[in-house]
């Protein structure tokens, strides 16, 4: 947690002093983002649905939401959007209380999200005269990665985002500096794939949803290829480690978990304008999610996935196509069935976002399949981002306890003819 604090603090004040120190500043986005490159130009990096989550977790986001859609934006538009507008409209403060600089450069990374292209739309139109350079990621229709998406990535990094980052840093590409990068970003990669598969001890040392969002901050924020992740990795590594050595469960906003009853794993990001009661819901029951998706919509490690210096625009290529948003409803099941098998959870349980598409479609055939394929028992509830209107705790609470009686019930049977004589 210091450590991180500390990064944070580092950022966003070498953000606001970005105009004095004369570094340049790109806007992008979290899935298929390409920190490693912009880093190779000695760029920093805004993230503007960190920038939301944050407002909603500062209880600020209500606020900005009406005032976005005061100037037009429909209440169907995602809150994520909405809340980054209004966050512009009243003065661009980052949680640090310091003011984000406008960019220099736009950069989208699209992968798999629709949005985020009218997102962009949008903030071109905040930001007239800032150059906007796009980098389109086939999406991974038939399941996997062809030699043609490769190349066809490659082509566009070589000679549409390259060019616009090297006209707006005023530094030369070096290769050999981007492979350095890589370096750091495949050791911080190893590191976070063994953090998130700590889960699989019982009782798990961590919560792999809830705490894993923080456990995700740096390697999706723009920390990515730095030295400084690595250190805080293997920091974080060695923590849970001994937590695994020692027996010991999740650490909770209000102490660490005394009894693991139910494993979970869970589809769907989180709510942040009321997350610690969200989180509450879950370990007042003895509910630790072993496994989560949306730790891995910065990136999708489990299969093997390293950046690779040795191919260092392959690479990026290769990274953005493998983002959870850009894998189809049949590769995302698979994960999905894979997590619930490897790491033992009795039940699956999906939050359905309600201005969330990329996350939302599909999710009740995901619950159908992995209910038909692995017998597990299967949960649905409903929230949002970042507009508290729609977080009902009531509502939320009573869904859950009808299904963690239901994981009860399935425990006990299960109990029972265990302890049945052969």
């Amino acid at each position: 947690m210091v450590l991180q604090k500390e990064m944070l603090a580092r950022q966003f004040r070498e953000l606001s002093m970005a105009k004095e120190t004369g570094k340049k500043v790109v806007y992008t986005f979290v899935p298929g983002n390409l920190s490693e490159l912009i880093h190779a130009f000695g760029m920093l990096p805004v993230y503007p649905e960190i920038n939301a989550l944050q407002s909603g977790m500062r209880k600020k986001s209500g606020g900005f939401i009406r005032d976005a859609e005061k100037a037009g934006h429909s209440e169907d538009v995602c809150t994520y959007v909405k809340c980054d507008v209004g966050m512009l409209l009243n003065g661009n403060i980052g949680p640090t209380g310091d003011k984000l600089p406008a960019p220099d450069l736009l950069l989208l990374s699209y992968t798999g999200c629709f949005t985020f292209m009218k997102w962009f739309e949008t903030l071109d139109r905040l930001y007239p005269g800032v150059p906007v350079a796009m980098l389109h990621t086939p999406y991974q229709e038939n399941g996997r990665i062809t030699r043609e998406m490769t190349d066809y990535m490659v082509e566009q990094l070589k000679t549409e985002v390259i060019p616009k980052m090297e006209k707006v840093s005023g530094v030369k590409y070096d290769e050999t500096r981007l492979a350095e990068i890589l370096e750091h970003s495949a050791k911080a990669e190893d590191l976070i794939t063994k953090i998130f598969n700590t889960t699989k001890n019982k009782p798990s040392p961590i919560d792999g949803y809830f705490a894993g969002v923080y456990y995700i901050g740096p390697i999706n924020a723009g920390f990515r290829g730095t030295p400084d992740a690595v250190e805080y990795y293997q920091a974080l590594y060695d923590e849970i480690m001994d937590r695994v050595e020692k027996g010991l469960g999740p650490i909770t906003p209000e102490g660490v978990m005394e009894e693991e009853k139910f494993r979970l794993v869970v589809e769907g990001p989180p709510n942040w304008t009321s997350f610690r009661n969200f989180w509450k819901l879950f370990y007042d029951m003895g509910a630790v999610v072993v496994a989560s998706s949306y730790t891995k919509v910065g990136g999708v490690y489990d299969y093997g996935f390293r950046h690779d210096p040795a191919r260092p625009l392959e690479s990026l290529a290769h990274y953005c196509m493998n983002c959870y948003t850009n894998l189809n409803l049949p590769q995302r099941i698979d994960l999905l069935a894979k997590y619930i098998t490897d790491f033992q959870a009795d039940g699956f349980l999906v939050n359905s976002i309600k201005s969330c598409n990329s996350f939302s479609a599909g999710q009740l055939l995901m619950m159908r399949q992995l209910e038909e394929r692995l017998g597990v028992p299967v949960g649905f509830i409903e929230s949002d981002l970042v507009d508290p209107r729609y977080f009902s705790y009531s509502n939320i609470k009573n869904r859950l306890d009808s299904f963690f009686q239901m994981l009860s019930q399935r425990k006990a049977i299960r109990g029972e003819m265990e302890a049945m004589p052969a």
